[in-house]
């Protein structure tokens, strides 16, 4: 399973383009891992997890091709997560040389969204789907297996994290949360991942159990869980992401916090295979 992150940022960018504060200026001088774009990943070039404002620009960046992609799993409707409206660009006459709709999945608010946005043209570029928590959904013919799981993010908004299988790989998409509903870790025990992205939008607090957001003691504290509760695998691998400005932590920082426990710290553009 490859995975490719396009953007590591929470919704404000690192740096904020708006900030003058000491981690934005260290952010502008030292470059390179340090800028960050809002939040998104690709599975073998053909599932997208969300469309971040920052999708058309990430995909000239890595060079990706979206007229490759075929399915969308938006896990809400934040506008640093969901820009349903740059899907206009995959419309007949705007788009040229795609033979396959894109299939969209979500919870009610996705839909609507969807539907305002690129709604006619339903059924030749786009599909739409909508998902349930803890229901299970095969994706088209191509033997993948996505379960959505309810996240602590949004009390007016199903919010969703995925579980996607492929191939004999188990991969959790676990942002935007804080510490997982009760209901979550009980689907979670019994499982086994090969691995899991991670919310880390939070610096230190001093409070292990963050709601909406993780921090790194939270971070530390699902690790911490999934070990005595055999959920990732042996070889299983945690990676940080959807990192914020007013954590004041760069690139660097958040390496020599989570390399010894042996977590991934994301960066714009990283390729990893499971």
């Amino acid at each position: 399973m490859k995975i490719h992150f396009l953007g590591t940022a929470a919704a404000e960018g690192f740096p904020n383009a708006f900030c003058r504060c000491g981690a934005c200026s260290r952010a502008r001088q030292l470059g390179g891992k340090n800028i960050r774009s809002r939040t998104s990943v690709i599975i073998d070039d053909t599932i997208k997890f969300d469309y971040s404002p920052d999708s058309f620009m990430q995909a000239l960046r890595d060079r990706v091709d979206y007229g490759a992609l075929r399915h969308l799993l938006v896990t809400h409707t934040h506008t640093d997560h969901y820009n349903a409206f740059d899907l206009d660009s995959r419309k007949i006459g705007i788009a040229h040389g795609i033979d396959h709709p894109l299939h969209i999945y979500g919870n009610d608010a996705v839909m609507q969204r969807t539907r305002a946005a690129v709604g006619s043209h339903e059924g030749e570029r786009f599909a739409f789907h909508l998902m349930r928590p803890f229901i299970t959904a095969a994706l088209g013919e191509d033997e993948i297996r996505v379960t959505p799981l309810p996240a602590d993010h949004d009390r007016l908004e199903t919010c969703l994290l995925y579980v996607v299988e492929k191939e004999g790989k188990s991969l959790l998409y676990g942002h935007d949360t804080g510490w997982l509903p009760d209901d979550t870790w009980a689907w979670l025990k019994g499982k086994r991942l090969d691995g899991a992205i991670l919310d880390c939008t939070v610096g230190f607090t001093g409070n292990k159990r963050e709601r909406n957001h993780m921090s790194i003691e939270t971070i530390m504290e699902v690790q911490r869980v999934f070990r005595e509760e055999n959920i990732l695998s042996d070889q299983g691998r945690i990676v940080v992401t959807h990192i914020s400005h007013n954590s004041k932590l760069l690139h660097e920082d958040l390496t020599t916090i989570f390399e010894p426990a042996g977590i991934t710290v994301a960066y714009d553009g990283m390729v990893l295979y499971l």
